[in-house]
């Protein structure tokens, strides 16, 4: 008998262009081959130029939407990406822990590729302290690093060696340090345990169409996680996400920074 597809979850914010956010999530998770459910923790009104506004919606109704979720489907993962507010972060983390959630991928969405802020400041030690620790995984880039760790650094590779074991300390199982704002031809990856690191690098690839790059990356990790180890999902996720950029150009959406192209093996 066929084994059935992962049920997997994203909890997230909306994306009407559809490259970003729940709509990419859903994209990426139907690519990899899972079944998508989502979470809506935020209304947003964005397009490839920029976010405009969010609203973002009571932490009662994300609980319920949540509950609904678990008490009639076998939840195989979780991705959470943007949680707007310290409230809404907080209701995530009791409602998983409630209902033993497994599979964890936090992606923590602060700032969008625009440059607008898409997490209220008082969330941030919300994020750190409640979700963090509840995750299986977290992929933040350097600017998230950085403000999770509450520093300012110079982002190198050496640097980012340093301070992969600080944000592991935070407590997640594994942490995905990506490289990508550090700049150069390759842009180098750090997967750490706590035991072990392993550098994972990628050509960049040119193209303005990378909106939704780390909600697409996480979102593949998850989908990978209930029938792979991590750094096996991890590994995959970033082939998959690699091709989605190449194919990019393929696409005509929007005149700023557009989508990837998710469904490159399909289409």
């Amino acid at each position: 008998m066929q084994k059935s597809p992962p049920n997997v979850l994203t909890i997230a914010g909306t994306d009407p262009t559809g490259g970003a956010g729940i709509q990419a999530d859903i994209k990426t998770f139907s690519a990899m081959g899972a079944y998508a459910m989502s979470v809506v923790t935020a209304v947003v009104a964005q397009n490839t130029q920029g976010v405009r506004a969010f609203v973002a919606l009571e932490p009662e109704f994300v609980a319920a939407q949540i509950d609904a979720v678990f008490e009639d489907v076998r939840v195989d993962a979780v991705k959470i990406g943007m949680v707007a507010n310290a409230a809404i972060a907080r209701a995530i983390a009791e409602r998983l822990r409630h209902h033993g959630a497994r599979n964890i991928v936090l992606d923590p969405v602060m700032v969008a590729k625009s440059g607008d802020h898409l997490l209220a400041p008082e969330a941030v030690s919300a994020v750190r302290d409640v979700l963090v620790p509840l995750s299986d995984v977290i992929t933040p880039n350097l600017p998230e690093a950085g403000v999770l760790l509450g520093i300012e650094p110079d982002w190198s590779l050496h640097e980012m060696r340093r301070q992969v074991g600080n944000l592991h300390a935070l407590g997640p199982r594994f942490v995905l340090l990506k490289g990508g704002h550090a700049g150069g031809e390759t842009s180098v990856d750090l997967l750490y345990s706590g035991e072990a690191s392993v550098e994972l690098s990628a050509p960049r690839i040119a193209t303005n169409n990378d909106h939704g790059t780390g909600c697409t990356l996480s979102a593949a990790i998850a989908a990978l996680l209930p029938s792979c180890e991590v750094e096996q999902a991890v590994r995959q996720a970033k082939d998959y996400l690699q091709g989605a950029l190449a194919a990019a150009d393929r696409l005509d959406v929007g005149h700023g920074h557009g989508p990837l192209h998710h469904f490159h093996r399909q289409w």
